[in-house]
């Protein structure tokens, strides 16, 4: 029997989640690992719900603070990853990804190559696009971790 999408963790207080109860869970991100939790496993799957809008994750990105930064773009991958129940969204994904573009905090950077690399599966013709569109802007990283994703389907491929 099929469980609702937001049940796979088991968890029905997921669906009472909303911005004001993401932002007091995520009051102590201090770190990669806890925002990466906190974005796929809450605040992803919220979005993906349509529990949390686009202009919440907007103003996340917004952020002064770099961790929310991070919750924005990683918040992303719930969308585009199939074993999280994402079925790819590009309008979504790269509109943050075009909020960050001049954003140059490392933990920022490696989660646009992640945003972008979980959308490439869905969607590699938005992606590259958004790729030769925004060249110039984004970091050296980016470029070539998802052009190695375009061209290879590996972040980095051996040698």
């Amino acid at each position: 029997m099929a469980q609702a999408p937001l049940n796979y963790l088991g968890m029905d207080s997921l669906r009472s989640l909303d911005r004001r109860s993401l932002e007091r869970l995520g009051a102590d991100l201090d770190s990669w690992d806890s925002v990466d939790t906190f974005a796929c496993f809450l605040s992803g799957p919220c979005w993906r719900e349509k529990q949390i809008s686009a202009e919440d994750v907007h103003e996340w990105a917004a952020s002064n603070n770099r961790w929310w930064r991070r919750s924005a773009l990683v918040s992303t991958v719930h969308l585009n990853n199939k074993a999280r129940g994402g079925s790819g969204d590009p309008v979504r994904t790269l509109a943050v990804c075009k909020l960050l573009l001049n954003d140059r905090d490392d933990m920022v950077v490696k989660a646009m190559s992640w945003a972008l690399r979980e959308l490439v599966k869905h969607d590699a013709n938005a992606v590259q696009e958004f790729l030769e569109l925004h060249l110039d802007t984004l970091t050296a990283r980016v470029v070539r971790e998802v052009s190695n994703k375009l061209n290879t389907g590996l972040k980095n491929p051996r040698r």
